[in-house]
């Protein structure tokens, strides 16, 4: 019998991903990880077995992952309390200590090559697991089409799309799609190293049309998107991740041509203006 474990099993990825899983394997052949550990209970399938899971605790991580061969890591969130790249690290030595056989780890496109800031922890965390020995596979994850949800409510609304991200392409897709694969690769019996999954490149303004109404589309600058953003009540650190996120798409870094991703699902991915509605309506 082979036990299979996720972490950060309350947050939106962790919670399709268990509960594709259990769509593969028996519920009482996985472990649900999470801080909290009542709000896991109340949502993953019944048999699923819910243990402590804070990156933070490295004593309560081995204690948790004992008896788990494969394990699907969820990338955490950047935390001022600990660097991500230590809660990181406190994962890859338990799960090691553990005797995990296998992790398959939420990461960033071509972490390995990429050399923008949001890249470097997962490229950090990637040679942990690496340097760990461990047998893997590195999910490198695209762009979640969930990110550009404030921007997609905006024109649903009729009000002005603005973007600064020009003609660059990004692998939209919707996160479920993401975290269902993810539950897929954990339990293939030959995974890859690595999967670059994205959906098919599309660009700002593709995003815009395929959104239901009509309602001024315009690029602008950097600097103007900043400035845009801030008069609509963002704060301006905020604005300014945005606007980072709208230059690493111009500059191409999330441009992608792969089919990893429906792949492994097993299916074509979902259409860009049906993705669109399906989280509008969310």
């Amino acid at each position: 019998m082979t036990t299979y474990a996720i972490t950060s099993v309350t947050g939106r990825f962790g919670r399709v991903a268990v509960k594709e899983l259990a769509q593969l394997v028996p519920a009482t052949d996985i472990v649900a990880l999470a801080r909290n550990t009542d709000k896991a209970a109340a949502l993953v399938p019944a048999g699923v077995t819910v243990r402590a899971g804070d990156y933070t605790q490295p004593a309560e991580l081995v204690q948790s992952l004992q008896g788990v061969d494969k394990l699907l890591f969820v990338s955490s969130i950047p935390s001022r309390v600990m660097p991500r790249p230590q809660q990181h690290q406190n994962v890859i030595n338990a799960a090691k200590q553990a005797g995990v056989s296998f992790i398959a780890y939420t990461s960033f496109p071509h972490a390995d090559t990429a050399t923008v800031p949001l890249a470097r922890d997962h490229q950090l965390t990637e040679q942990a697991i690496q340097a760990a020995g461990l047998a893997h596979a590195f999910l490198r994850n695209n762009w979640y089409l969930e990110n550009e949800l404030a921007f997609l409510k905006t024109g649903a609304a009729g009000e002005p799309f603005i973007y600064s991200a020009g003609a660059g392409r990004a692998g939209y897709a919707l996160e479920r799609e993401y975290a269902e694969a993810a539950a897929r690769v954990l339990v293939a019996a030959a995974p890859k190293p690595v999967y670059e999954f994205a959906g098919p490149a599309q660009t700002f303004r593709d995003l815009a049309e395929a959104i239901p109404g009509e309602f001024p589309i315009e690029a602008v600058s950097d600097e103007a998107f900043t400035q845009h953003l801030i008069a609509q009540g963002a704060d301006p650190r905020l604005a300014q991740f945005q606007t980072a996120a709208q230059a690493m798409i111009r500059q191409g870094v999330l441009a992608e041509d792969t089919t990893d991703l429906p792949d492994v699902l097993g299916r074509p991915l979902t259409p860009l203006a049906d993705a669109i509605q399906e989280i509008l309506q969310k």
